[in-house]
């Protein structure tokens, strides 16, 4: 979609100078690619007036919206429809306005937010198909029921910073070794909850049985679809109160969907699953650290503490399904990770890493089947696992026992990610720390371990 947009744009600027052409062709290479860092790295170092018109205010709702900086992508979105609407074809306008109302509704604009959907979708209704007239009227229809509420209302108790105990919890087959993160001092409209932490989940969920259990608010009109190993349709619902150890949060949305998939194998897992905390939470808390020795979660919440955005580099971006993703590196070549505390295994990483390493991986790996259990069933695998694999993350470096090479290409990995870290992983750390108004993760080992 965004090459179609690019090589428009290049065909109206063929008469523009060398030195113009090679700076627009560095930033729709690094669109096509979709990487957003050198995006973000050409656009802050080149003269404005030496980008096109279109490109440059389409670079700034890109970077806002895969960069966490809405104050940026809404001003450029605004900008994008009232002044180069004749660069954006039909189905770059659609994109550009799920991604514009994605980033009103996360700084609680969400009247904005589905009255610009509503819009967009009269204009065009008589040129789209069904399925995406129904995306349009779905997500118009969540922004105008969440308009009803102030999400995330978030108050810290006690001594101010939020403290969030949580508990390593065994899942699955026994000999499998796989853990989730469950919190605790944890409840839903007052009562108690054993809730999933998911730093791979871009959404809050919670199964219809739980749902009922909490009192959740259902909100009326909206439909919402959560992929998984299948595709799961459900609704939106409101919590009134979530608290969390000292951090009581109101008007908290879920997404309520069947989580069980009659398949016994996969609901060994997904059965611990019932309640789900993810991104969306994190960004409203601006900085999430997970600290494996204490098994605590600490956000600040008092000056100077809380962060500011600085000139800091990021390595965090989101997908296009705000999974929260990290460059990095495993045996040495660059990735980017997906990294997913809801993933019980270490991890694993897709058949590019296989095709380019092919003599290692034969020559050290030993073969087999891996079963990825999720909503809505079973993915089988073919893949060799590798041990004693090193991943930098962050800014340090561990090496990880058992990691899974895909040897053939499989859903979500390949696609906008490399490969997906695991809790085990992560475990190997001694805090990750997600700063989310600066977008960088950052880890630590024992002796650099602090708390603030």
């Amino acid at each position: 979609m965004l090459r179609r947009i690019l090589l428009y744009a290049f065909l109206s600027i063929i008469s523009f100078s060398g030195f113009s052409q090679s700076v627009d062709e560095k930033i729709g290479n690094a669109m096509n690619r979709s990487d957003w860092f050198a995006l973000d790295s050409i656009y802050n170092s080149v003269p404005k007036d030496s980008i096109h018109p279109f490109l440059e205010i389409y670079s700034r709702c890109l970077i806002g919206n895969r960069l966490n900086r809405p104050n940026v992508s809404i001003p450029a979105f605004q900008e994008l429809f009232n002044t180069q609407s004749e660069y954006l074809d039909l189905g770059n306008l659609i994109s550009s306005t799920f991604m514009f109302g994605m980033d009103l509704s996360r700084v609680g604009q969400n009247e904005a937010a589905a009255s610009m959907t509503n819009s967009v979708l009269d204009a065009t209704r008589q040129y789209l198909d069904s399925a995406i007239v129904s995306n349009l009227t779905s997500q118009a229809n969540r922004y105008s029921a969440l308009a009803a509420y102030n999400p995330y209302q978030i108050q810290f108790n006690g001594d101010g910073t939020g403290k969030v105990p949580f508990a390593i919890v065994p899942v699955g087959p026994t000999e499998k070794g796989s853990v989730l993160m469950h919190l605790k001092e944890c409840t839903i409209n007052g009562l108690s909850a054993d809730i999933t932490f998911d730093t791979g989940a871009g959404i809050n969920l919670i199964s219809p049985e739980m749902a009922e259990k909490y009192n959740l608010i259902p909100l009326k009109g909206t439909r919402i679809t959560v992929d998984g190993v299948a595709k799961k349709d459900g609704y939106m619902a409101i919590a009134s109160e979530l608290r969390l150890g000292n951090i009581t949060i109101k008007d908290v949305p879920f997404s309520v969907v069947s989580i069980l998939s009659e398949n016994s194998e996969a609901d060994q897992y997904t059965d611990a699953f019932s309640i789900i905390l993810g991104s969306d939470l994190m960004l409203q808390l601006k900085e999430v650290n997970i600290n494996f020795m204490t098994n605590t979660i600490t956000v600040p919440s008092k000056a100077p503490f809380i962060p500011v955005k600085t000139d800091a580099k990021p390595n965090l971006c989101f997908s296009s399904s705000m999974n929260l993703l990290c460059t990095g590196t495993i045996h040495n070549e660059p990735m980017l990770m997906c990294i997913d505390s809801g993933d019980a295994s270490y991890g694993s990483i897709g058949n590019a890493f296989f095709e380019s390493n092919k003599q290692y991986v034969l020559d050290n790996g030993i073969k087999d089947t891996v079963r990825m259990a999720g909503i809505g069933g079973v993915n089988y695998i073919d893949c060799y696992k590798l041990s004693n694999m090193k991943i930098a993350l962050g800014n340090h470096t561990v090496e990880i026992p058992e990691f899974v090479v895909a040897t053939e290409k499989e859903a979500g990995i390949g696609g906008q990610y490399e490969c997906i870290i695991g809790l085990r992983t992560l475990m190997l750390y001694t805090f990750v720390r997600f700063n989310l108004v600066d977008f960088v993760l950052t880890t630590g080992i024992s002796k650099d371990f602090h708390i603030r």
